[in-house]
C-alpha cells in the first residue's frame, strides 16, 4: 500500500507541465537518436545532458530517462527499413525484421517492435517498482563465474538451435571471439592481435563498426546482387486497417514477450551487462523454444518480438543497481550515474529515503515515457514506410553515408570506416556461403565481458574450473549451457537411430 502511495505521488510529479513536456520531448528526440546509426542512447545522453542543467534535477533525469526509452524504441527503425542497425542493442531485431520489410510486412515489423517495446517496458517498470531491493541484493551476488556462466549459456543457445549448420556456426562464434580479443590484454595491459601494427586496432574492434559493416554494408551488396540491378525494395503499405491486424496478430505472440521481458530485465540488472546481451539472448531462446526454428532469420514474427522486449526491460533493469546500489548497469546508466552525482545526490539506498520526490517521480514518469514512445512510434509508421518507397538508387546512397557515419561517430577514427568497409566484403561472403552472420555479432558482444569474467575466476579458484560447478547460481546455468552443447550430438544420434528401422523397411 505504501508503494502504491509513494508511486501516485510520483505521478502527480511526473505530470506537472514542465515534467510532461521534458518527457514527451525526450521520447520524440530518443526516437531520432536511436534510429541513426552509430549514436544509439550512450551518445545520445552524453550529447544532451549539459542541457540538463536548465531544469531541476528531478526534470533532469525525467528528460535523459525519456531519451533512453525513446532510443530503444528507436533502434528498430533503421533496423527493419534499412538492415542497419541503429545501436547495438537493436542487432538481433536486424535478423527478421528487415527480412519482414522486404517481404512487404514493414508495417508489421514496426508493429511489432513498438508493442514489444512496450510489453518489455511495461514489465520491466512493474518489477522495478515492487522489487527493487530483493532483486538488487539477487543481483549483487553475481559474481565473476555467473557472469561467464551466463555469457557461455547465450553462445550454447546458438549452436543448440539445430537449424543451422553447428561446424559453421562454430567457425562464426570464434571468428567474433578473434575480432572481440583485438586489443589490450586486459590483465597484462600487453597489445594483442594488432594486425600488421597499424595503431588503430590498439583501441580494439569497435561492435557497432562490425554489426553496421555486417548488416549494412553486406546487405546492400546482397540487396544489388541478387536483383541484379533492378532493385525493388518494397510493396510495403500501411493504413489502420493492417495495424490493427498486427496487433491481433501479435497476441499469439505473448508467450516470448513475457519470456524476452524477463530474461531482458534479469541480464539488465547485472552490473555492466546492459541490453545488447539480454536481447540477443533472447532472440536465441526464443528460436530454441520455437516449433519451426528454420523460419527465424526469414522474416518470423517472434525474431522481432523477443530481442525488443528484452532490449526495453533490459533498459529499466540497468537502472536499478544504479539506483539502490550506485552501480551503472549499462553504459548509458554509467552517464546517468554521473549526472546524478553532478546534480548533488549520491546514488545507493538512501536515495530512496533521503529524496523520495526524485525517485518516484523518475520511476513514474518511465511509465509515462513507455506509453508516449509507443504512440510518437505508431504514429510514425507511414513516415517509415515511405522511405521504403524511395527508388533504390537514391536509398542505396543515403544507405551507404549512414552507415559511413555511423562507422565513424562511435571514435571518430577513420580506421574504424576502413575496417567496416571490410566487414561488408566479409559479412557479403560470408551471405555468398551461406555461414551464420549472428553468432559472430554475439561473439564479439559477449567475448569482452565473457573473458574478463572467465579470468577473474580462475584467478579466484586458482585455475580450476570447479568453481562454475561450486556456486548454486552459476552451477544451474552452466548445466543448462552444457545441455545445450551437448542437443545437436544427441539429436544426431536420435535422427540416425530413427532413419535405421525405415531404411531396413
Amino acid at each position: 500500500m505504501e508503494i502504491l502511495t509513494l508511486l501516485f505521488n510520483g505521478f502527480v510529479i511526473a505530470f506537472e507541465p514542465l515534467n510532461l513536456m521534458l518527457i514527451i520531448l525526450g521520447c520524440s528526440v530518443g526516437l531520432f537518436i536511436g534510429a541513426m546509426p552509430g549514436l544509439g542512447s550512450v551518445n545520445g545522453v552524453a550529447i544532451l545532458l549539459p542541457m540538463t542543467f536548465l531544469v531541476p534535477p528531478t526534470g533532469a533525469i525525467i528528460f535523459l530517462g525519456a531519451i533512453y526509452y525513446g532510443a530503444m524504441y528507436g533502434g528498430a527503425i533503421s533496423s527493419i527499413m534499412l538492415g542497419i542497425p541503429g545501436a547495438s542493442t537493436a542487432v538481433a531485431t536486424t535478423f527478421d525484421g528487415r527480412p519482414m520489410a522486404l517481404q512487404g510486412k514493414a508495417d508489421k515489423a514496426l508493429v511489432a517492435a513498438a508493442a514489444a517495446s512496450f510489453i518489455g517496458g511495461s514489465i520491466g517498470v512493474v518489477l522495478f517498482t515492487l522489487f527493487a531491493p530483493p532483486l538488487a541484493e539477487i543481483a549483487l551476488t553475481f559474481g565473476a563465474p555467473e557472469i561467464f556462466a551466463l555469457m557461455l549459456m547465450a553462445f550454447a543457445t546458438f549452436i543448440g538451435l539445430g537449424s543451422d549448420d553447428i561446424p559453421k556456426t562454430f567457425f562464426s562464434i570464434f571468428i567474433g571471439l578473434v575480432f572481440g580479443a583485438v586489443g589490450l590484454d586486459i590483465v597484462s595491459g600487453e597489445p594483442r592481435l594488432i594486425f600488421f601494427d597499424i595503431p588503430g586496432f590498439f583501441h580494439g574492434i569497435n561492435f557497432l563498426v562490425l554489426a553496421i559493416g555486417i548488416y549494412g554494408i553486406a546487405e546492400m551488396l546482397w540487396t544489388i546482387e541478387i536483383s541484379q540491378g533492378d532493385v525493388m525494395i518494397s510493396q510495403a503499405t500501411v493504413n489502420f486497417r493492417r495495424i490493427m491486424g498486427a496487433l491481433w496478430e501479435l497476441t499469439r505472440t505473448w508467450k516470448t514477450m513475457i519470456m524476452g521481458s524477463l530474461l531482458g530485465y534479469f541480464v539488465g540488472i547485472l552490473p555492466a551487462a546492459g541490453a545488447t546481451p539480454g536481447s540477443l539472448m533472447a532472440y536465441g531462446v526464443a528460436k530454441n523454444m520455437s516449433r519451426e526454428p528454420e523460419t527465424y532469420g526469414k522474416g518470423n514474427i517472434n525474431g522481432v518480438v523477443a530481442p525488443e522486449s528484452a532490449n526495453n526491460a533490459a533498459s529499466t533493469g540497468a537502472m536499478l543497481p544504479m539506483l539502490t546500489l550506485g552501480i551503472p548497469g549499462s553504459p548509458t546508466t554509467a552517464i546517468l550515474l554521473g549526472g546524478m552525482v553532478i546534480w548533488g545526490l549520491e546514488p545507493g539506498p538512501l536515495v530512496f529515503t533521503d529524496h523520495p520526490d526524485f525517485v518516484w517521480g523518475f520511476i513514474a514518469s518511465l511509465y509515462a515515457a513507455n506509453l508516449f514512445s509507443l504512440l510518437i512510434n505508431i504514429a510514425f509508421i507511414p513516415a517509415f514506410i515511405w522511405v521504403l518507397k524511395l527508388p533504390f538508387t537514391i536509398l542505396a546512397p543515403v544507405i551507404f553515408i549512414l552507415c559511413i557515419v555511423g562507422g565513424f561517430v562511435p571514435t571518430l577514427d577513420m580506421h574504424d570506416v576502413w575496417l567496416m568497409l571490410i566487414f561488408g566484403l566479409v559479412g557479403y561472403m560470408m551471405r555468398k556461403l551461406n555461414y551464420p552472420m549472428a553468432p559472430a555479432v554475439l561473439a564479439i558482444v559477449l567475448g569482452p565481458l565473457a573473458e574478463p569474467a572467465l579470468r577473474q575466476s580462475l584467478l579466484i579458484s586458482g585455475g580450476s574450473f570447479s568453481i562454475f560447478f561450486n556456486r548454486p547460481f552459476a552451477a544451474v546455468i552452466m548445466v543448462i549451457a552444457v545441455v545445450l552443447l551437448v542437443l545437436p550430438l544427441l539429436k544426431g544420434v536420435y535422427d540416425k537411430f530413427n532413419k535405421r528401422p525405415s531404411e531396413a523397411k
